[in-house]
């Protein structure tokens, strides 16, 4: 690489730093904010934010004083939706899913030692978990985490999750060697379970689909703990075990999969 070349690209690193501190924010951040967590010269950053800005990449206040994820990002995120082929296929699981047990059901990604939230269909019922689209969340804290990183060898997860596993909550998985042991245990069984691991008062189940190698995907069904029945859990099971069966043997049958 020549010296010509790494401005231009120390930049573009920079922005997508910037754009993904902005996207998993839960508000918006100040200028002062922004470069304390990204390490970044203010004037450097402040000078991003004005090319976003304008571009409708991020939005800022009234005063211009804090800084937020735009419209622009939301129509990549959209486009990258209407693109992908397993979200394309189990959307109408998801519907057929939420019908038979009326609660919230996702699909959901590994990203890493992350799982990015890609759809949801949420329960009818008055208490309800509620839709994560587009949310990032640590792997080892979720049950559809926790399936999908069952689907590598425990030396590649132990290469992957990071050396502290951060808590959601008082019941998260805290210990690597425990996360192990679990792991063990989903792929023995072929799901994941928590409860309150990652959000209090809920709980979840989860079952990889079936396609790649290893598998990427999965889906999960969220259960508030009032609901969160034995019984209950085995219909969740059978119901997610078929469909993602199903989700997968579609997937493999398609040419351009």
């Amino acid at each position: 690489m020549s010296d010509a070349d790494r401005p231009a690209v120390k930049s573009a690193a920079r922005t997508v730093e910037l754009l993904e501190a902005l996207a998993q924010a839960q508000r918006r951040l100040t200028l002062t904010e922004l470069a304390s967590q990204l390490g970044y010269p203010k004037s450097s950053i402040h000078m991003l934010l004005r090319t976003l800005v304008g571009a409708g990449w991020v939005e800022s206040d009234d005063r211009g004083t804090a800084y937020g994820i735009g419209v622009r990002a939301l129509l990549v995120g959209t486009a990258f939706l209407d693109r992908d082929v397993v979200n394309q296929v189990a959307t109408p699981h998801l519907a057929a899913l939420r019908a038979h047990l009326n609660e919230t059901v996702h699909l959901a990604r590994r990203d890493g030692a992350d799982v990015v939230y890609l759809a949801s269909r949420e329960s009818m019922h008055i208490l309800r978990s509620g839709s994560r689209v587009g949310r990032r969340m640590p792997a080892h804290a979720t049950a559809i985490g926790q399936v999908l990183l069952a689907q590598l060898s425990p030396e590649q997860v132990d290469d992957l999750i990071p050396a502290e596993l951060e808590a959601e909550t008082q019941h998260t998985i805290g210990d690597r060697k425990a996360l192990a042991l679990e792991l063990q245990d989903v792929r023995v069984r072929r799901w994941a379970a928590e409860r309150e691991q990652d959000t209090l008062g809920l709980g979840s189940i989860a079952v990889a689909i079936p396609f790649g190698h290893p598998a990427s995907y999965a889906l999960s069904c969220s259960i508030p703990l009032t609901r969160f029945t034995d019984a209950h859990q085995r219909d969740v099971v059978q119901a997610l075990l078929e469909h993602a069966e199903e989700i997968g043997g579609t997937l493999r049958r398609l040419p351009s999969a």
